[in-house]
């Protein structure tokens, strides 16, 4: 649990709070970021006590989210425990729930009347595995890398569902290995970008949701791709940047970092501006 003698000083006066043993993961500030800011270090602060209930949901959200227990109240997070996975929009819901294991990935839960798709894996706890029950339970579960699969065997044993990651990120005995681009059924695309790691991999949904992993995010408004974490080849991650100018999106939505959402020609404009930054 945080420890409010560990809170980070710049945290504003009342009962929310972030301690020092926050790992920048980012998770807080995604599900409730008009009460989390980012201190320079990277790690998170409360920059903005909760004005209504609203913004307390999200911020409990947040607080049962957190992958190491960094944030502090004196509320009960249980009711909004049961919130979660939370809408983000049409088919796409965010988990919450992040795992240590997996330095705080974010991993997001698809419904789809061909059953519903994990993409990457959060934290098996009790709520979260009982809302998906109730949604119809998950038939596939995408890893978009090697990094990202947290808790997979007991959702794999809970659910039957197969997982399906890249021949070359293969740390698990995954029932699907991929070797390249393809696709999963209607409206369901893979796209192997190597960079990060040699195995990483997109998933382009509807031609509008492209889940990224670590590959690609936005921070501050605009999309950011890190060559202080592209472990396999920084070369061979930006010749995947330019893979992606021939595909329609309108969210990039990540394992880490912030998601983005602007229209697909938009969108693309970011792309060749990130390309022409780096």
């Amino acid at each position: 649990m945080a420890r409010r003698e560990l809170a980070v000083p710049e945290n504003v006066p009342g009962d929310l709070f972030v301690d020092e043993t926050c790992i920048e993961c980012d998770t807080c500030r995604e599900l409730a970021p008009e009460v989390f800011g980012s201190l320079e270090s990277g790690q998170s602060f409360v920059q903005e006590q909760p004005a209504n209930d609203a913004s307390w949901r999200r911020a409990l959200h947040a607080v049962v989210s957190c992958p190491t227990a960094s944030i502090g109240t004196e509320r009960s997070a249980k009711e909004a425990a049961r919130d979660l996975p939370v809408h983000l929009e049409g088919p796409v819901y965010r988990c919450g729930y992040s795992s240590e294991s997996s330095y705080g990935a974010q991993s997001y839960f698809l419904r789809r009347d061909g059953g519903n798709i994990l993409v990457d894996s959060p934290r098996f706890a009790a709520p979260l595995v009982r809302r998906i029950a109730d949604s119809g339970g998950v038939r596939r579960m995408f890893l978009t890398h090697r990094d990202d699969v947290a808790d997979h065997a007991r959702f794999r044993e809970r659910f039957g569902c197969e997982r399906i990651i890249h021949r070359d990120d293969a740390v698990i005995d995954a029932e699907v290995l991929l070797d390249g681009d393809g696709e999963l059924g209607p409206g369901l695309r893979v796209i192997h970008l190597p960079g990060h790691t040699r195995g990483s991999c997109a998933l382009l949904v509807d031609d509008r949701y492209l889940f990224t992993g670590d590959h690609l995010w936005a921070w501050e408004g605009r999309l950011e791709m890190g060559r202080n974490v592209s472990w396999y080849s920084w070369t061979e991650q930006k010749k995947s940047l330019r893979k992606l100018l021939d595909y329609r999106f309108e969210w990039v939505l990540p394992g880490h970092g912030r998601s983005l959402h602007l229209p697909a020609p938009l969108m693309k404009k970011e792309i060749e501006s990130l390309i022409g930054r780096i």
